[in-house]
């Protein structure tokens, strides 16, 4: 298992529950595809860079976690078709 970390931008309309429930839902997909969630943080609202789609900023969580090599695919294509999931990145921390 490798070790990745993973930061998604949620839109700031969604309400506190919602974004509880897609935390929880991300988490899920890890951990139902044979990953372990290390660590949580949840960042809170903040000021994007730029301007994405008129939005200007949004709520910010990382995730560590260790998983198989295909694990980020899944992640990545669940991360895409999630409304309201404004930007996301996943990285391997190990491979520089």
């Amino acid at each position: 298992m490798r070790s990745y970390e993973t930061i998604f931008v949620l839109h700031p309309s969604l309400d506190e529950e919602a974004v509880k429930a897609n935390i929880e839902k991300f988490k899920g997909v890890i951990e139902n595809n044979g990953g372990e969630v290390e660590n949580v943080d949840v960042w809170g609202r903040r000021k994007l860079a730029y301007e994405i789609a008129k939005v200007n900023e949004g709520t910010y969580t990382l995730i560590n976690f260790k998983a198989g090599a295909e694990l980020p695919k899944e992640l990545d294509r669940v991360f895409r078709i999630t409304d309201g999931v404004i930007r996301h990145i996943i990285i391997n921390p190990e491979s520089k």
